[in-house]
């Protein structure tokens, strides 16, 4: 199966940009997809239940088209770190449980997945288990989401490093600029970039800018999936 587990180097590093972005380079080229998250927190009451923007995301870009408890079938409300979510709505989440997505997957069987983390890869499930955990279970290769702002080089180095440790690869890697001071002198951002190829000695899928209208199809342009 062609199925990637998409994690970032922090909170708002730009994952759904880039997972979205990719699925909708795929449905361009004329491929199925799938986008899952499994846990989500910062979910919005609709009529249907609990519902957060950035499963939604996901969900509009999964073709053929998927229900919502499919993509996203853990939500909670307060955008807090899912582990306290879980613990305050009473619903503590185990890794045994979660890997039920190995159903989902053999059942839902598309041309590119793409399996979305929160925040970053220590972010903890309970006491124990953290999504680190939740990649290794399902065994899949990782993609690192890097959102470009001071700081960036140690944060996508030490996850780099960490994916790597806890023996999956680094399928490959993708900026998205997230301060737009950051990218502001363009010789220092070049520089910056390069040494992200470098140290993190994976395949970069492609740097998305600071869009004023983020969205999958402004995203897409940027991103290549050729390097998987």
């Amino acid at each position: 199966m062609n199925v990637w587990f998409v994690t970032g180097t922090d909170t708002d590093a730009g994952k759904t940009l880039v997972t979205s972005g990719l699925l909708y380079t795929a449905r361009q080229q004329q491929l199925s997809t799938l986008g899952l998250k499994p846990i989500a927190s910062g979910s919005q009451a609709t009529p249907e239940g609990l519902q957060n923007s950035d499963a939604l995301a996901l969900q509009h870009q999964s073709v053929p088209p998927v229900d919502y408890a499919t993509v996203n079938p853990i939500a909670f409300a307060p955008a807090i770190a899912p582990h306290l979510a879980a613990l305050e709505a009473g619903q503590p989440l185990e890794i045994s449980t979660i890997v039920s997505l190995r159903e989902t997957l053999s059942q839902t069987p598309r041309d590119i997945t793409l399996i979305e983390g929160a925040g970053g890869w220590r972010v903890p499930l309970n006491e124990q288990e953290d999504f680190a955990d939740l990649a290794m279970a399902l065994e899949l290769p990782v993609i690192l989401v890097v959102g470009l702002k001071l700081g960036c080089l140690n944060h996508a180095r030490l996850t780099a490093e960490a994916i790597r440790a806890d023996g999956l690869v680094l399928a490959g890697w993708a900026g998205s600029v997230v301060d737009p001071a950051f990218a502001a002198d363009t010789a220092r951002f070049e520089a910056n970039i390069a040494h992200l190829n470098a140290k993190l000695t994976a395949p970069c899928l492609g740097i998305i800018p600071h869009l004023d209208a983020p969205s999958a199809a402004t995203a897409a342009p940027y991103l290549s999936l050729e390097p998987l």
